[in-house]
C-alpha cells in the first residue's frame, strides 16, 4: 500500500515538474514573439516601460494622495467628526473650481506613473 503511494507520489511529482517545464517553455516563445512584433514596429515597447517602474515609488504616493480625502472622509463618519467633513467639503470645492488645464496636467501625470497615455485617456471618453 505504502508503495502504491509513493509510486503515485512520484508520478504526480513527475507531471508538475513536466509542465512547468512546458509553462516556461511557452512563457520564452511568447516573450519571443513579443519582442518580435515590437522590433517591427507592429506593437509598442510597453514591456521595456512596465521593467523601468519596477522598485519605483511614484506609483504608492500617487495612491497615498488620492486615498487620503477617502480615508479622512471614513475617519469623519466613523468618528463623528463633523470638523474634517467640513474641511474636505471645501477641499472638494476647491478642487471642482480649480483652472481645467491643471486639472488636466495632474490627470496626465498620474496616468503617465501608471503607464497610459493621456491620449489614450481621452479618445476613450470620447468614445
Amino acid at each position: 500500500m505504502i508503495w502504491n503511494l509513493l509510486g503515485m507520489a512520484f508520478k504526480t511529482g513527475a507531471e508538475v515538474y513536466k509542465n512547468k517545464k512546458e509553462s516556461e517553455r511557452l512563457e520564452s516563445v511568447a516573450k519571443m514573439q513579443h519582442y518580435q512584433k515590437m522590433a517591427e514596429g507592429k506593437i509598442e515597447w510597453q514591456g521595456k516601460i512596465i521593467e523601468s517602474h519596477k522598485g519605483d515609488y511614484k506609483d504608492d504616493f500617487v495612491l497615498i494622495v488620492l486615498s487620503s480625502p477617502i480615508l479622512l472622509l471614513a475617519y469623519s463618519v466613523f468618528a463623528d467628526d463633523p470638523e474634517i467633513s467640513n474641511k474636505l467639503d471645501i477641499f472638494f470645492d476647491k478642487l471642482e473650481n480649480m483652472p481645467f488645464w491643471i486639472v488636466g496636467l495632474w490627470a496626465s501625470v498620474v496616468a503617465a506613473i501608471y503607464g497610459l497615455k493621456a491620449t489614450d485617456i481621452i479618445n476613450t471618453k470620447k468614445k
